[in-house]
């Protein structure tokens, strides 16, 4: 079983703690054969668990502090702050997620669209976004970039 994972990184990202996972390394087999960690899909639970649990050792978090939305090809964007719940945005509907908390990792989950990474690494402010086409002109990654933004100047401007 092969257990190790690919992830791609940027070095224009070198700051901040990221990467793009492809399918391998994962514990899934059959249709989702690889790193599925979609936790709404028929894989069987045990085997996104283990994905997810993978992704998140990766990351540097625990497998409870991955954060994800329930994707929904939409505008929406979530900003998960300092004392908020990582396990209750898993239900929220929304397609880009954003924070400044250091134990968390962000994440999204694409097939045919992008993953799109935004990041303030002065300000401590990562987001990981789901841009589908519905998204995109919709315009997630204008509201992502702006919840980047407003929390970043606040950190910068030493407001919570």
């Amino acid at each position: 079983m092969q257990t190790t994972l690919e992830i791609l990184t940027h070095p224009l990202l070198s700051d901040v703690k990221h990467g793009f996972f492809t399918r391998k390394g994962g514990a899934s087999s059959g249709l989702f054969a690889g790193l599925n960690c979609g936790r709404r899909s028929s894989d069987q639970s045990e085997m996104v668990l283990v994905n997810r649990a993978r992704v998140a050792g990766a990351m540097g978090v625990s497998a409870g502090l991955l954060a994800t939305v329930k994707q929904v090809h939409s505008a929406d964007v979530v900003t998960l702050a300092e004392g908020d719940d990582v396990e209750t945005v898993k239900e929220i509907r929304a397609d880009g997620l954003v924070t400044r908390r250091r134990n968390v990792a962000v994440a999204v989950l694409t097939a045919d669209c992008q993953p799109v990474l935004l990041a303030d690494p002065a300000a401590g402010v990562v987001a990981a976004c789901h841009a589908g086409w519905r998204g995109a002109v919709g315009g997630v990654l204008a509201q992502v970039g702006l919840e980047v933004a407003v929390l970043g100047t606040r950190r910068v401007a030493g407001r919570t």
